[in-house]
């Protein structure tokens, strides 16, 4: 994927870029050498830069993409541990180097134990490019897994590699999803395979099961990706913005936004009260990545999966 030059901004921002060109903003996830895990920083610098690319006249429609190898290892969960590499198909739980907690956060202890506010912050996030009066497109290349997967499928459009490696494998020993997005993006089929699995799929195969829109190769992804845009950026940015919350009505109806914002309960009960629910952990902390790795995904990979 090619590397995106930093423009001047007044923001500040340490771990992604944000540029305006052509009525196009782009926000680039800029921690290829973590793989662009999400860190609270992260986090709060992509809502911030949405936000603003909002309020800009001169903004019609707005771009996520990333640099280096991956688009996203997902959420960055624990402390930080610089010495560790990020494998792209587990969430990037090493590089924790900014504990301020997203906005909302309740930190009180009638709910500590059991409101889950870890998951709660996840979808009010996401949420964020969901209200948003623009459309958010994501640009998605390398791996995408977990975390990232729930940044990806909360834009509005969202076009990949063909090659690019696409899933949620901690969902096979860890915890239900923070954003319940699979029964919302893909028939009942392919939404249960895929969460009960945690397998990973191709672009292409994202593209035949309905959860993106769509695939190119990958040395076309970026020019494909800016025709589609600069299309898009030709039309009027209310009529936009009406078109996108009309469609977004007709899944409110049936009650997205209720299930995700009840997402945070199958969350605890599932990564907290189960039995077995932290065995992850404890191979991490006795063996290691490698060793909770080969627990969680063996059997699969034993089996050809992803």
């Amino acid at each position: 994927m090619t590397e995106t030059v930093a423009q001047s901004t007044d923001e500040g921002y340490q771990e992604i870029l944000y540029s305006v060109a052509d009525r196009i903003a782009t926000i680039t996830l800029n921690v290829p050498e973590k793989r662009n895990r999400l860190s609270y920083r992260l986090r709060r610098e992509v809502i911030n830069a949405l936000r603003t690319a909002e309020r800009d006249d001169d903004v019609t429609v707005i771009l996520i993409r990333a640099n280096g190898p991956s688009f996203c290892a997902g959420y960055d969960l624990s402390p930080s541990a610089p010495e560790q590499p990020v494998d792209p198909s587990v969430e990037a739980k090493y590089y924790r180097d900014d504990d301020t907690r997203p906005e909302q956060w309740v930190d009180a202890a009638e709910f500590n134990n059991w409101t889950d506010q870890w998951a709660r912050s996840c979808v009010r996030d996401w949420l964020n490019i969901w209200n948003l009066l623009k459309p958010v497109v994501a640009m998605v290349h390398g791996h995408c897994v977990a975390g990232g997967t729930e940044l990806m499928s909360m834009c509005d459009i969202v076009f990949v590699a063909e090659d690019a490696r696409i899933g949620y494998p901690p969902m096979r020993g860890m915890t239900t999803p923070d954003v319940p997005y699979f029964p919302w993006k893909m028939s009942m089929a392919n939404a249960k395979y895929l969460q009960l699995t945690g397998n990973s799929v191709t672009g292409e195969e994202a593209v035949r099961i309905g959860w993106v829109a769509k695939a190119f190769p990958a040395d076309k992804l970026e020019e494909e990706t800016m025709r589609e845009l600069r299309a898009i950026s030709a039309i009027a940015p209310a009529l936009l913005a009406a078109n996108k919350h009309s469609v977004n009505q007709a899944y409110e109806i049936q009650g997205i936004k209720t299930h995700f914002d009840q997402s945070w309960s199958w969350h605890a009960f599932s990564g907290t009260f189960r039995p077995g629910a932290h065995t992850f952990g404890e191979k991490l902390r006795d063996g290691g990545l490698k060793a909770a790795l080969e627990w969680r995904d063996g059997p699969f990979q034993a089996e050809g999966f992803i």
